[in-house]
């Protein structure tokens, strides 16, 4: 048998490792069995712990052999050999273990004679400690210095969360107490927040949408998909020995990574294989990204969350009140529910405006779980550009939105080029606004692709965030644009000529026979990314210029001397008067103005 990614295959986890090529896995997802009598299908879940404990290492070491050296293995287990398997990865077959995160779920099985269990133990362990994936860009926090004492040397991207998390010291009003305790972490405003090492994630109860009724072990999709965002890229190959419901397979699969997977029952895999037929790269995952946002507080109960979904939405603070007032141009369906919508984004928007409620694929996925969790009429696409009218309305003037996406202009220039190319081709397509695109979760994972392709290796949200940072940066130089002109290099350069080109700061044409293909302000000419062969070549592919050759592409340009007056919009400016001067086939000639 010859084990190759895009399958889950039925065979014993053993077996199936030791088939497997060795170092081509990125990322291991394990959720053995506990060895705590569970009635699996075909396993028996009660051995003896030394026989239990050699078979773990038996399979852990096909999964090691099959890692890349710088993979990564998440390891989920049970209090009752959680001690002995961390010892044998660790002082035996040489993993570090990164983090040891702590599962906290609700919907445990009730026991009279101990404490309820609610947690289990995840293992982040990985073969190289000093090289590994870990995406910390995503899971960044703002410091004390940014927040507290605005200190001009505290880094503009936040720094990398605490492992230790912490109750808040007051409690809110009528939060309801038992001998002391708080009965749920829902009524602690981030008690459990998603970047600490203890996670709240409701375990898949059979009652839950999310169950899979023929598996009672089931892992929920949001907690493998903050594992595999994390710890691997898209195109990676990620790997589940005991495939079991078939969840990591189809996360991965969702995430647009490659998976491979073992299941010792044959009637699982091949429930899995129907489970995956229909799920699409791209798919939304399954719940609540952070539930503590979307599971009501004790008290507001499970009664009184039924009739507020049964009722109108009921005008509950000044914010909301004031996005009724404001509304009065929308039509009579939408406002209706404008207070809704107002609840919604005071729910998930974390500080941050509208914009990146709706550009933050984290963000806007709380933002969808409030207005669900609210029985808004309507889909995804739909709140997303209510959220845009009354925004633009002055709905949400009463909301703090002081805190600051800060991602300077100058940082986007190695992909802000191609958010460009991908917003100019989605309007080509259909003639949608940027608005359109990012409130459509398709159109806007269209144009993740697009821009990934032609720039790689940055997250989603940024790519959308420099379309959204162009289009401002645009408006700037429209005050000025009459008295800005533009005289470009009489000569044209070749590709191998670039690196003579000084390090200044440059508008530049790059063009290919005589197809202008994009016009671009870089901060140092002669070390411009986009300049590189392979970006021009995919750039071009995706615009759809005929019979490329690295040797039909020219290079102009023009010195950026900015006047001591507006430099930003004056460099906007000019950048427009090429656009417009010029026409090339990848830039957007003149943005809309926002919703």
């Amino acid at each position: 048998m010859t084990v190759e990614p895009g399958r889950v295959y039925n065979v014993d986890c053993v077996k199936g490792l030791a088939e497997m090529p060795s170092g081509i896995v990125d990322l291991a997802f394990a959720d053995p069995p506990f060895n705590i009598g569970y009635d699996y299908d075909v396993y028996d879940d009660r051995r003896a712990a030394n026989e239990y404990l050699a078979w773990s290492r038996s399979w852990i070491e096909g999964v090691i052999r099959a890692l890349k050296p710088n993979g990564t293995f998440w390891l989920a287990i049970g209090d009752e050999f959680a001690a002995e398997l961390k010892v044998l990865c660790t002082r035996d077959l040489g993993l570090s273990c990164r983090s040891w995160v702590v599962w906290f779920y609700t919907f445990g099985v009730h026991c009279t004679q101990k404490f309820t269990r609610s947690h289990a133990h995840l293992f982040h362990f990985v073969r190289n400690p000093k090289n590994f994936t870990f995406n910390s860009l995503a899971t960044r926090v703002p410091s004390a210095r940014q927040l507290v004492y605005a200190d001009k040397r505290a880094d503009p991207d936040g720094r990398v969360p605490d492992d230790t998390w912490m109750v808040t010291p007051e409690l809110p009003p009528n939060t309801p107490m038992w001998d002391g305790f708080v009965l749920r972490p829902q009524d602690i405003p981030d008690r459990f927040p998603p970047h600490s090492d203890t996670w709240f994630f409701s375990r898949v109860a059979g009652t839950f949408g999310e169950r899979r009724g023929w598996h009672g072990c089931q892992m929920p999709e949001q907690l493998l998909g903050r594992i595999i965002r994390a710890c691997s890229n898209e195109g990676d190959v990620v790997l589940d020995p005991f495939a079991g419901s078939g969840t990591t397979p189809a996360v991965a699969k969702k995430l647009r990574r490659q998976f491979v997977g073992f299941e010792l029952s044959r009637a699982y895999a091949m429930r899995i294989e129907e489970r995956l037929k229909n799920i699409k790269p791209g798919d939304a995952l399954i719940g609540p990204e952070n539930p503590a946002l979307s599971a009501p507080a004790t008290k507001v109960g499970h009664a009184a969350a039924t009739r507020r979904r049964r009722a109108k939405p009921a005008c509950v603070s000044p914010v909301v009140a004031r996005a009724n007032a404001t509304l009065g141009q929308v039509a009579v369906a939408n406002r209706e529910y404008a207070t809704a919508i107002a609840e919604a984004f005071i729910a998930s928007h974390q500080g941050y405006s509208a914009d990146r409620v709706v550009a933050d694929p984290a963000l806007n996925e709380r933002f969808r779980e409030n207005c669900e969790r609210l029985s808004i009429p309507g889909a995804p696409a739909d709140w997303n550009r209510l959220l845009f009218n009354l925004r633009k309305r002055g709905g949400l003037k009463a909301v703090d939105t002081s805190r600051r996406t800060r991602i300077p202009f100058d940082q986007m220039e190695p992909y802000v080029y191609a958010s460009e190319i991908a917003w100019r081709l989605l309007q080509n397509a259909d003639g949608s606004s940027l608005d359109e695109i990012l409130c459509d979760p398709d159109r806007a994972r269209q144009f993740d692709r697009v821009a990934s392709r032609i720039a790689p290796g940055k997250p989603a949200f940024e790519y959308r965030w420099a379309a959204l940072a162009l289009r401002k940066e645009v408006a700037k130089g429209d005050g000025i644009l009459e008295h800005v002109r533009y005289r470009l290099a009489q000569r044209a350069f070749s590709l191998d000529a670039r690196r003579s080109f000084p390090a200044a700061r440059a508008h530049y044409v790059i063009s290919v026979g005589e197809t202008r293909l994009y016009v671009g302000f870089t901060a140092d000419l002669a070390n411009c990314l986009f300049f590189e062969p392979s970006r021009i070549e995919v750039a071009a592919q995706q615009l759809d210029v005929k019979s490329f050759s690295a040797k039909d592409v020219r290079l102009n340009y023009q010195l950026f001397e900015p006047r001591n007056r507006q430099p930003t919009a004056f460099r906007a400016a000019r950048r427009t008067r090429l656009v417009r001067g010029l026409g090339p086939i990848g830039n957007i000639e003149k943005p809309e103005q926002a919703a």
